[in-house]
């Protein structure tokens, strides 16, 4: 027979939506367990954001000091090329990956919450069986359940994973650089991916069904990612629609349908699939538990909660933004909802980061985005060329910018976006700006250190005002 445990609060999945949901439901004195089967920290720690992060610093470094090689640039000189090995560079992200899946343990455990390494598979809403790892099963009977089982990644039946072709997670894991590698899909993995692999020597090519990378961003904001891509002689295929593979002499030939509808092919060691993500609906009893669908995610309110009392969702499981942080805030506040405080999650818009070459960061609604809901606006860009903290970091060259977008009549600001070297690290001044309900004056009248990049923050505000200081007003 299988031991039952009695909760109030069980969390299944302990990414970084399920496990700041048992941290805060412990903190708040709740009997917590969480139960998760892939490694506590889910992809974000594991197989995603914090191990391409690692990649993409290791092959940023390797670049720089390929480009001090007997040139003398910082007044800094190589006498010999760096060696890249990649199987010291994936060694390395483990650590990184190591040590802070074993924090989340400790924190776990520091708010009292009971962590269980296993498989959930609900019976009805409330019950769950786990297959434990050592072949037994417990059986745990919850009064709230927090349901945070994330994503994965989207395979193509035409190409499959498996032999040459990979997913993201794969790509995370080889300890050998692919001398070709062919990119399927231009979106914010894909790219994030292949730069890191083009910055490491692997010769790298984009397949992209859309009319343009990174489709939800507008023309002006990945035009210097386009002009990067085109400096370091990657290619991209745009209207391009992948067809399928074959293997020859020990190569992959993806063969794709380019924009005039003509049959081609790319030679690759590594065919890397990188399409999207969806939800991890199957496996854990979904059928079970009486919840609704919205499209291929669970319908939830503004509390998370599902249809069925006491049963909550979270994260990727519930639609777009499919983004770590978004289910961090949701763990928080679901946590909270259960131990009776008052929160709905409704923030005003949530910061979005491509870790490209440059970056590449977006929070709120575009020009034209804002136009299209019926505003009339005025909007200010400073370029990062002007700025000295950018040009000492080696930056402001690559067409980097920050643009601000507000409304005319009262100066509100709806909408901020910038590309550049080191960009994503004013992500939060910009998430915060529009969660507060900013106007332009709050910036331009903010004293922003000198010398930041958040200056160029201030300076957008200004130049939207009309009297920017380090550039010409238009």
């Amino acid at each position: 027979m299988a031991d039952i445990r009695k909760c109030q609060v069980l969390v299944v999945g302990g990414g970084p939506g399920g496990y700041p949901a048992a941290i805060r439901a412990g903190q708040l004195g709740l009997d917590t367990v969480i139960v998760d089967k892939h490694g506590l920290g889910g992809t974000c720690l594991n197989r995603g954001c914090i191990p391409s992060k690692a990649f993409i610093h290791a092959a940023s470094k390797y670049e720089e000091m390929l480009s001090h090689t007997g040139k003398g640039a910082l007044g800094i000189t190589l006498t010999a090329e760096p060696v890249l090995e990649m199987a010291g560079v994936t060694a390395w992200k483990d650590t990184i990956v190591s040590k802070l899946t074993k924090g989340v343990g400790q924190l776990l455990k520091a708010a009292k919450v009971e962590a269980v390494s296993g498989w959930a598979t609900f019976s009805d809403a409330k019950t769950c069986t786990v297959a434990l790892e050592d072949g037994k099963t417990l059986t745990i009977q919850a009064e709230n359940v927090i349901l945070a089982t994330g994503s994965k990644e989207t395979e193509l039946p035409f190409l499959p994973f498996g032999g040459p072709v990979i997913g993201s997670t794969e790509a995370l894991q080889l300890t050998e650089l692919p001398e070709k590698l062919v990119v399927v899909g231009a979106g914010y993995i894909g790219l994030e991916l292949g730069i890191a692999f083009a910055k490491m020597g692997s010769q790298v090519s984009f397949v992209e069904a859309a009319d343009a990378i990174l489709p939800l961003y507008d023309a002006e904001m990945t035009r210097p990612i386009t002009q990067w891509l085109k400096r370091h002689k990657v290619d991209v295929h745009l209207k391009a629609r992948a067809k399928g593979f074959e293997e020859k002499n020990g190569k992959a030939i993806l063969q794709f349908e380019d924009a005039d509808g003509k049959l081609q092919s790319l030679e690759a060691d590594k065919i890397l699939v990188a399409v999207g993500r969806r939800p991890v609906t199957e496996g854990w009893g979904l059928e079970n538990m009486g919840l609704d669908m919205a499209g291929p995610f669970l319908r939830i309110d503004d509390q998370c909660r599902t249809p069925m009392r006491g049963v909550y969702a979270i994260g990727d499981l519930v639609g777009e933004p499919l983004l770590a942080h978004k289910a961090t805030a949701q763990g928080e506040l679901v946590a909270e909802v259960i131990a009776g405080h008052r929160r709905r999650f409704d923030p005003n818009s949530i910061a979005a980061v491509c870790f490209t070459e440059p970056e590449i960061v977006g929070v709120g609604l575009t020009p034209d985005e804002a136009k299209k809901k019926g505003e009339s606006v005025i909007t200010g860009k400073f370029p990062l060329a002007a700025s000295g903290r950018a040009l000492s970091m080696e930056g402001g060259a690559d067409g980097g910018f920050v643009r601000i977008t507000a409304r005319e009549s009262d100066h509100v600001i709806l909408g901020i976006h910038a590309v550049g070297k080191h960009v994503s690290e004013l992500s939060g001044e910009f998430a915060l700006a529009i969660e507060m309900g900013a106007r332009l004056e709050d910036i331009a009248g903010t004293i922003h250190v000198h010398p930041t990049l958040t200056e160029g923050f201030a300076e957008s505000a200004l130049a939207a005002l009309g009297h920017p200081i380090h550039i010409p007003a238009l």
